[in-house]
């Protein structure tokens, strides 16, 4: 692999960073939009992924959706260019209905994999289309993409030292394939598989990461979270913002804004446009010294299923027509994530105002722990539990509670932690002496691999195939490190 057949995912973390933390311009969404008289809104996203895998020829390294070009026959494969003109398609949905005068808005997700895949095939369709949403003057304001990792890694089961490598290098990415303007308009965060850890250090640590990369928000699915007392959210609490706090083993806490997806997984509540008819029977409600408009806040795969494929397209036109032109301010109207909590913010709404959440089970924790918190309690607080039930699992939660991430997957999660370990020995302290090495090929390469490692879908899929894929990448990128290890003996 030449450095040009590598995605754009490390090199300039400096650069990087200052954009994000400190020439970023959140206001990308109109501040002049009258919403005195709305009652609620809806933000719906869509997240869009393919993972990369070693079955291209000789084990190259390919886009699942080129596979599925390559063995139609197989599965659903021959859904392959339906699929790729779902990734497009809003290119032309979104500016038709800004010509007919309507105001559509839409929150978009796309794996780094993905975007790496659209590349590696040439598919400049579908670039192009991309583009035109990201950077169009016209369009844009319409559109607003959500940062992910980008290898779309599971947060609990991946080591917490990779945090910033994936969130950074899909950053990386976006800004290669879109530019650094398109770059400072990215202020929420999708995470993967809506899984948020439990684990208080490894959440902490998520959370620190996200906003040392410039991240304002998130997106949670309803059942990972819980309030502080461990009860599940007030029905009122799910429609606004919520503070997603994080407390490590040490007593050190942090923070971070959240919008709560509700309900389970299910594409049909985005692909037949629920959100909007949900909002439609919402009214305003009262937070702190404010009356606010509430928001309904969804996500799901924007190409999976034959709801997504086949009637989202319609039912989001017919949305918006039925919402009216945009100059007639509808009592409902779709909003985007930061041009809600802009709003929000420009009216004054201080985010102290917010109900505070916690990841789910954290309060049996702090529960079995009096007086200072310190890491020897927390210890022993986790021990209790767990030898009270056996049910206790500091693995996190999705979208889906009846798959585990980890159950049964020695065989991937292992090979994580020895990549990761082996990767971080090899360049840590020399990226800290010359940070320009991370420019170099040898350095892309085996942070390739190790993104990859952490893909999802490697364990998603079940024993077999899948995690054959993880066990050939764990072995091509372990043989880019030990080449690098001896080569500077």
């Amino acid at each position: 692999m030449k450095n040009k057949d590598l995605p754009s995912i490390c090199g300039y973390e400096f650069a990087i960073n200052e954009l994000v933390n400190k020439d970023r311009n959140s206001r990308q969404f109109r501040e002049n939009l009258n919403f005195e008289n709305v009652n609620s809104g809806f933000a719906c996203a869509l997240h869009m992924h393919q993972p990369i895998i070693p079955a291209g020829e000789n084990g190259e390294l390919i886009s699942h959706l080129q596979y599925m070009f390559e063995h139609t026959s197989e599965g659903d494969n021959h859904n392959a260019e339906p699929f790729a003109q779902c990734y497009k398609r809003l290119a032309e949905i979104i500016p038709s209905l800004i010509k007919d005068g309507h105001d559509p808005k839409i929150m978009l997700d796309y794996s780094g994999n993905l975007l790496w895949g659209f590349e590696q095939m040439g598919r400049e369709d579908i670039l192009s289309s991309l583009k035109l949403l990201t950077c169009d003057e016209t369009v844009y304001p319409h559109v607003e993409w959500l940062g992910t990792f980008w290898s779309h890694a599971v947060a609990s089961s991946t080591p917490a030292s990779d945090f910033k490598l994936q969130i950074t290098a899909w950053q990386h990415h976006f800004s290669a394939l879109f530019g650094e303007d398109a770059l400072r308009r990215v202020n929420g965060f999708s995470l993967p598989e809506m899984h948020l850890p439990n684990h208080p250090d490894v959440l902490f640590q998520l959370i620190k990461a996200l906003k040392e990369c410039g991240y304002r928000w998130i997106m949670v699915q309803e059942h990972s979270v819980q309030k502080i007392d461990g009860s599940s959210l007030r029905d009122d609490q799910k429609y606004i913002p919520n503070m997603l706090k994080a407390q490590a083993s040490n007593g050190d806490t942090i923070s971070i804004l959240s919008l709560i997806k509700t309900q389970g997984s299910d594409t049909k509540l985005v692909g037949q446009m629920q959100p909007y008819y949900e909002a439609l029977g919402l009214c305003k409600q009262n937070l702190g010294q404010h009356i606010i408009p509430k928001l309904v806040s969804q996500i799901a795969d924007g190409e999976n299923g034959g709801v997504m494929m086949n009637e989202f397209p319609q039912a989001f036109i017919q949305a918006y027509k039925r919402i009216g032109p945009k100059t007639n301010i509808s009592p409902t109207i779709a909003m985007n994530g930061s041009e809600y909590l802009n709003f929000l913010e420009t009216s004054n709404v201080d985010e102290d105002t917010y109900p505070v959440i916690q990841a789910i089970d954290q309060h049996k924790i702090w529960g079995k722990i009096s007086g200072p918190i310190t890491p020897t309690k927390f210890k022993k607080a986790i021990e209790v539990l767990k030898e009270e039930d056996q049910s206790f699992s500091l693995s996190g939660a999705s979208w889906t509670n009846d798959l585990s991430w980890e159950d049964g997957y020695n065989n991937v999660l292992e090979p994580i932690s020895k990549l990761s370990t082996y990767f971080h020995e090899t360049f840590d302290h020399l990226v800290a002496q010359n940070p320009s090495l991370t420019k170099t090929h040898s350095y892309q390469k085996a942070l390739l691999y190790l993104l990859l490692l952490e893909t999802s879908c490697f364990r998603y899929w079940g024993q077999g195939k899948w995690t054959d894929y993880a066990k050939t990448i764990f072995e091509k990128g372990e043989e880019v490190l030990r080449n690098i290890e001896i080569s500077s003996n």
